[in-house]
């Protein structure tokens, strides 16, 4: 039995001594950061952003690459599944925590199959309508709905999307459900919102504030309790007649399950340093938001928010009935 013993010691020790030599040498190659949508979406800049300045902090290029589908369950079961050495990460937003709801069956586990590295930005939305829809402002714009709601249709980027929550949760405020149209994906949404083929859509700053400030589509309201710099003009929409009527799109980065601890931490710190990196700041700033506080950018304040979240999320959706097979 003392030999037994002896053994698992022996062997647990080289295990923790190949892991610690490993971490002092992370990392010693290119980084992959797994974003779960096309690019061009929303999700794909901020994750360009953040990739270009973890690049310069940690001395090795951290590639991005898309893999789009099913709600970015595709990609958390590709970096669930991936070897737990920071060399592939994952970016996700507030869908990694509604997932577990919306999906019947998936072969990760939100919480269990990774490790948080940190939060990234709370991404603010804006209910917008294609420019010629005739309702002025949110109260002209519910009288509208109010008179013939399925005359009116929501897009959404699909099950799951930032924008198919915010529109759920539009629906429920104003207890009228719309006729919802969803898209695969964030741009060809935009694309027939701005050719006047849908009525509204409720988005993330990030991809409707160029649109907002080029005249392409009416803005009713901001989904944060206080207007943006970016957009002084914009009310919110508590201001503009729905009362605490707020969503905000959250990014999380995290790693593989098993990811050593020293390795995570070494992202997290690269990760803190590029959300003061001035050119993310600006960056972000153009695109209608702003790095969270340090101390968000944090595993362990990930990892609470996400818990939090998916308390959040469950029981809006099981209300909904809305379920992917």
């Amino acid at each position: 039995m003392k030999t037994i013993l002896r053994s698992i010691g022996v062997a647990a020790l080289c295990a923790a001594s190949v892991s610690a030599v490993a971490a002092d040498d992370y990392p010693s190659k290119p980084i992959t950061m797994v974003i779960p949508f096309a690019a061009g979406g929303p999700t794909d800049v901020v994750g360009r952003i953040i990739a270009q300045s973890m690049t310069t902090t940690l001395k090795k290029t951290v590639v991005v690459e898309n893999t789009p589908g099913a709600g970015g369950t595709i990609a958390a079961a590709r970096v669930a599944r991936a070897a737990p050495d920071g060399y592939m990460l994952f970016l996700h937003h507030i869908g990694h925590s509604t997932a577990p709801s919306l999906y019947r069956t998936l072969p990760y586990n939100s919480i269990d199959s990774f490790e948080p590295v940190g939060l990234v930005a709370d991404v603010p939305m804006t209910l917008i309508a294609r420019k010629d829809f005739p309702a002025q402002d949110l109260k002209e714009l519910i009288a509208v709905i109010k008179k013939d709601p399925k005359k009116v249709s929501l897009a959404n980027a699909g099950l799951g999307a930032a924008s198919h929550l915010c529109g759920m949760l539009f629906m429920s405020a104003i207890g009228t459900d719309l006729n919802t149209i969803p898209y695969k994906g964030t741009a060809p949404a935009m694309n027939d919102l701005m050719g006047g083929q849908v009525d509204l859509m409720c988005d993330q700053t990030t991809n409707t504030t160029s649109q907002i400030k080029g005249g392409k589509v009416k803005v009713y309201g901001l989904t944060t309790s206080k207007r943006l710099a970016s957009l002084p003009g914009v009310p919110t929409l508590s201001e503009a007649g729905l009362p605490k009527f707020e969503v905000a799109v959250w990014h999380g980065l995290y790693a593989p399950k098993g990811t050593p601890k020293s390795v995570v931490d070494k992202l997290s710190q690269a990760l803190q340093v590029a959300l003061k990196d001035p050119m993310v700041v600006e960056r972000f700033a153009g695109l209608g938001t702003e790095p969270v506080a340090q101390n968000r950018a944090t595993p362990e304040a990930l990892r609470g928010h996400l818990k939090a979240e998916i308390d959040k999320w469950a029981p809006i959706i099981k209300k909904a009935g809305i379920y992917a097979d």
